[in-house]
């Protein structure tokens, strides 16, 4: 069974999703506070942590750029404020999605089983990889590596701190070298079919990108913005 951590400082809300998550036959553990949250998410090593922003102790941002350098875990933010800063800032310090309150308990499971499925792909492509030299799975961009067995990403041999979709998504940029890529097909093949935010995600996540890879992240030479179109990996 798959155990998911909710982290909801409203009694009411958080028994109701305890509930519903039990009822889709997930194991859940639950907590109030933000200084909870990370010392269960380190003891339990859940399969994925849904994450209230607002939190006494410690609020869900703090939480997650925490938890994100620790663990690889799926996080989908709750937040009660529709203001578009929090949930950049949320998709910026590596949240892999959010959802705002108040939500329907059936969009809130459709992306939480999105988010595992997709996890367990990602664990599955892993577990069948052989990490032997002559297996290795490695492109060479300048002064850029991409080790897809290693899902590691080196600038001047030296690892960057890439969260999974920041991964994911330059991955996906590198094997389409040259090729002008739209928002939606960025959207579609990083995030799933599934996923249900918009397009604005993929923009948030380039921006982290650049400011990993690029020299100057404000005149990016390497991610390139195609106008009316979309971004072109030059490399």
């Amino acid at each position: 069974m798959l155990t998911i951590l909710v982290v909801e400082d409203d009694p009411v809300l958080r028994e109701t999703l305890v509930y519903n998550l039990k009822g889709q036959a997930f194991t859940v553990e639950a907590v109030q506070d933000g200084l909870a949250a990370l010392e269960v998410a380190r003891s339990l090593r859940p399969d994925l942590i849904l994450l209230d922003l607002m939190l006494p102790k410690l609020d869900g941002i703090e939480v997650c750029r925490i938890l994100r350098r620790e663990m690889a875990v799926p996080i989908l933010m709750l937040t009660a404020r529709d203001d578009e800063i929090d949930r950049v800032v949320g998709l910026e310090i590596g949240a892999d999605d959010y959802i705002t309150k108040p939500f329907s308990m059936r969009e809130l499971m459709a992306r939480v089983k999105a988010h595992l499925r997709r996890q367990r792909l990602l664990q599955e492509e892993v577990a069948i990889s052989v990490p032997q030299p002559e297996d290795s799975k490695i492109i060479q961009l300048g002064n850029l590596t991409l080790d897809l067995t290693r899902r590691e990403v080196r600038l001047d041999e030296k690892p960057l701190s890439l969260t999974p979709k920041e991964f994911e998504l330059f991955s996906f940029l590198a094997q389409h070298r040259g090729q002008a890529l739209t928002r939606i097909e960025l959207l579609e093949q990083v995030w799933g079919w599934e996923y249900l935010g918009g397009t604005r995600t993929v923009d948030v996540h380039i921006r982290g990108l650049r400011e990993k890879i690029e020299i100057d992240p404000a005149h990016p030479v390497r991610i390139v913005t195609v106008r009316g179109a979309g971004y072109r990996f030059e490399g």
